[in-house]
């Protein structure tokens, strides 16, 4: 017996008669999608991506904030060392890189309105082990307590309640707008406008959040906005596959509007030199689904074909790979 579509979700409907919730409420099927209500779909997509872009500034420490670290106002290497702990910990857990992205940015943000009373040492650290806290809870489904969060060589080890007072206190600073605009907002809709077909999506969205994640170290890396560092990774992600190789910051700039080319270009030659270090040793192929098989025999007929299928199901078979496609051959052909 046949289940239709309305049995296998009646149970997960409310009080209101099935028929009214999987119909139009006359009884008629609900219309199919037509192309201009898919066309109108992507067109707010697009409108929401351009809105990320429009508040992105609102979740970034100000431009003036590398001119801290130059003054030596802030000390840039305290700062290496702190995200570098934060990225240790966020590889023993097995964070999500948003997660080691949304620690440094609630790090700069904070360093970028708020003095401490040392530029290093045990107020940094206490610093770094509150915003990864922070950033666990958002993002993560499982979060260490706050002592096991204090792991991979972590020079002072705080009392909870100590990280819970440093937490209100980022918190008051950032104005509690934690869910921040980051590059991981951009990376999969700007993948789609590169590749169209989702072939290597996938690969395109990891790959620049690797790079990401190797350049967050890196104070100048934050002159940039996130859609920008987002454009500028996808980019460098494809130029690890010869189907993208010839995209550039000029194709990038028309994924939507709001980017700007040349931001784009002093971005990718920031990051570049890191991508490269991280570029893989191979690259992702996707093969036809196509497969030729040689005929056993060239004599056989079709009255004799159910004999000689069942003694060729023995042979065994040797793989090809031919104009990219897959050859299979005999032991004999071979």
């Amino acid at each position: 017996m046949s289940v239709s579509y309305s049995d296998c979700f009646s149970d997960l409907l409310c009080g209101e008669d099935s028929d009214t919730v999987l119909s139009n409420g006359g009884g008629e099927d609900l219309p199919e999608c037509s192309s201009s209500d898919i066309e109108s779909q992507f067109a707010d997509i697009d409108e929401s991506i351009a809105g990320l872009i429009e508040d992105e500034r609102n979740f970034v420490p100000g431009f003036d904030y590398i001119e801290k670290f130059q003054s030596q106002s802030l000390s840039a290497a305290a700062r290496d060392e702190s995200v570098s702990w934060i990225l240790k910990v966020q590889r023993h857990y097995g964070f999500q890189p948003l997660t080691a992205y949304l620690a440094v940015n609630y790090f700069d943000r904070f360093l970028y309105s708020r003095s401490l009373p040392q530029t290093n040492g045990w107020p940094l650290q206490l610093l770094s082990v509150a915003c990864l806290s922070l950033a666990a809870k958002m993002e993560e489904p499982l979060v260490p307590s706050l002592l096991d969060l204090q792991v991979e060589g972590a020079k002072y080890i705080f009392e909870p309640k100590t990280i819970q007072r440093m937490e209100f206190l980022v918190l008051r600073i950032l104005d509690w707008r934690l869910r921040s605009i980051t590059p991981f907002s951009f990376l999969s809709f700007f993948a789609a406008k590169l590749d169209s077909l989702g072939t290597f999506t996938a690969f395109l969205v990891s790959r620049a959040s690797q790079i990401i994640l190797s350049n967050i170290q890196e104070a100048s890396f934050h002159e940039y906005w996130p859609s920008c560092i987002a454009a500028a990774t996808i980019l460098c992600a494809a130029n690890d596959l010869p189907n993208f190789s010839l995209v550039n910051a000029e194709h990038a700039e028309s994924w939507c509007h709001g980017l700007h080319k040349d931001k784009i270009v002093g971005c990718y030659e920031l990051v570049q030199k890191y991508a490269i270090a991280l570029r893989p040793r191979r690259f992702p192929r996707v093969y036809p689904q196509v497969r030729v098989m040689t005929r056993t025999s060239t004599t056989t007929t079709l009255a004799s074909s159910d004999s000689s299928s069942s003694s060729s199901s023995s042979t065994s078979y040797k793989r090809r790979k031919l104009n990219n496609s897959w050859w299979s051959v005999t032991d004999d052909d071979s």
